[in-house]
């Protein structure tokens, strides 16, 4: 059955990952103290926050320097990624909200696509946890020449949705990936989790995902387009 949508609802929906899907933010810092435990380095929770949205290697580079350890930014990704990729097999940390959101305006008849700076192997078990096809594109770290900041990943998702970025609406949780869908021409709707983000001029920002209907999208997308 061919679905009817309101024409102020966004053309697609497109989901960071970390923090905003899932808080797996704990995770990855675990992972970075876990690391620097056993590599003999030096880290702390300013650090770790400083790298939240960031692009994998280039974190990682950041991690050399900063918590002095003697591998490199690959090896460094890899052994953060085996840390996370078990936690969340064990069990997949939902952000409050975020599923019923997704799966709702998926049923509806929005598109979702997932884009994360997380590497393939990753956000594979997150999607291993969802309903076959919820995703209509993935972007992952890894199949990228360009991480977030840069608008690459939004632009990539965009166009193998067949989508205008501009009738896109984005969800994120961190400044690097608000400016990365900003710089796309997305809109996005900022939802904090564990870092403070930026006011923008494509950007509205709700404290929670809770009780967020698909009706509600038009607030953050509609309007900013009319």
């Amino acid at each position: 059955m061919t679905r009817t949508l309101p024409s102020e609802l966004p053309h697609a929906v497109l989901w960071d990952m970390d923090g905003t899907l899932v808080d797996t933010e704990p995770a990855w810092i675990a992972a970075e103290f876990r690391l620097a435990e056993r590599h003999g380095g030096s880290w702390s929770e300013d650090h770790a926050l400083t790298l939240v949205g960031n692009d994998l290697l280039t974190s990682a580079t950041y991690i050399r320097e900063h918590m002095g350890i003697d591998l490199s930014p690959e090896q460094i990704v890899d052994a953060l990624l085996d840390h996370v990729v078990e936690e969340v097999r064990r069990t997949v940390p939902w952000r409050a909200g975020a599923l019923d959101l997704l799966l709702s305006h998926v049923e509806a008849g929005i598109p979702a696509a997932l884009v994360t700076m997380s590497y393939r192997r990753f956000a594979q078990a997150v999607i291993d946890s969802l309903p076959d096809d919820t995703f209509s594109a993935i972007v992952v770290g890894d199949e990228v020449d360009n991480g977030k900041p840069h608008p690459e990943p939004y632009l990539a998702a965009a166009a193998l949705l067949g989508a205008d970025p501009a009738n896109c609406l984005a969800i994120e949780d961190s400044g690097p990936g608000a400016t990365s869908a900003e710089a796309a021409g997305c809109h996005v709707l900022v939802v904090p989790n564990h870092v403070e983000v930026a006011t923008g001029p494509r950007r509205t920002r709700r404290d929670s995902l809770v009780g967020l209907e698909v009706s509600d999208l038009g607030a953050f997308w509609g309007s900013a387009v009319s």
